[in-house]
């Protein structure tokens, strides 16, 4: 995949993961329905997750999955809006807000990671050396370093907005850029400008041997970062694939789905953890 493909614009390039298995569940899919939409967030996409899990995924129920890869705000309004069956986000308050609205039904948790720091190995900002991501992010407009920021309605970038807010730091200094793309596009700008920025692990994972970045802050609570998948109010929308999305929804918090989240890694590290809890059903 082109690294440097833009995501300002939605990826709304249907990639479809594998071709569609002879076997089905013993209800079986018919023509018009054997297809499922899922909007789901550049981290799941980029982090090379889907092209691991969705062929399998295909072998075992008969469905073929179209991925439009988005940041979660965006994927939530293709959900609100009708033009998916499905979303994978990670974004809490935004998913409950959708599904408190009535546009999402059945929020499972699927998995997590966290968000990380990364930056030039010179480390300008003395990020290292800072105790709390508000300390990490202080010093940064402190120093005026370059940070570079997704600027897209994700998931990331909700979380990076937050921390701003709780540090009392409005993020318009002078090496603030907001470039409006997805995680691996963001990681190689921050890469080529030598500049700091904040990613999902799993991304930062799939890419790390093609940037001149390294980790720098890492483990602060407040960058727990958990997924879900909520299947889209078909109350609101009649004419969606909900049999095919609640299907998918089921897969993912298997046995066999969470086994294979939690086995999916690059150069010998975890991506993902399965975190599917008792109350999904």
């Amino acid at each position: 995949m082109d690294n440097t493909m833009t995501f300002s614009r939605l990826m709304v390039s249907a990639v479809s993961l594998a071709a569609l298995s002879a076997t089905a569940y013993a209800d079986g899919t018919d023509t018009d329905q054997s297809r499922i939409r899922l909007a789901t967030t550049t981290s799941t996409y980029h982090s090379g997750l889907l092209d691991y899990l969705l062929p399998e995924f295909t072998t075992d129920t008969g469905y073929q999955v179209d991925i439009i890869a988005a940041g979660t705000g965006k994927s939530l309004k293709m959900g609100e809006n009708g033009d998916v069956d499905v979303v994978m986000t990670h974004a809490p308050k935004a998913e409950q807000n959708f599904v408190d609205a009535g546009y999402g039904i059945e929020p499972r948790s699927v998995m997590y990671n966290d968000f990380v720091i990364v930056g030039p190995e010179k480390d300008s900002a003395d990020v290292h050396d800072q105790k709390t991501i508000e300390e990490v992010f202080s010093h940064i407009a402190k120093t005026n370093a370059i940070f570079i920021s997704r600027g897209d309605d994700s998931g990331t970038h909700k979380k990076e907005l937050q921390i701003w807010k709780q540090t009392k730091i409005e993020p318009n200094f002078g090496g603030y850029r907001s470039v409006g793309q997805g995680m691996g596009p963001t990681l190689n700008m921050a890469s080529e400008m030598q500049g700091y920025t904040m990613t999902d692990r799993g991304t930062w994972l799939a890419y790390q041997a093609k940037l001149d970045l390294e980790i720098l802050f890492q483990g602060d609570k407040q960058l727990f970062n958990p997924y879900q998948v909520i299947i889209v109010n078909p109350e609101r929308y009649p004419t969606l694939n909900t049999k095919g999305a609640r299907v998918l929804s089921d897969w993912l918090v298997s046995d066999k789905g969470q086994s294979m989240i939690n086995s999916y890694r690059k150069m010998g590290e975890q991506l993902f953890v399965a975190d599917a809890k008792k109350t999904n059903s």
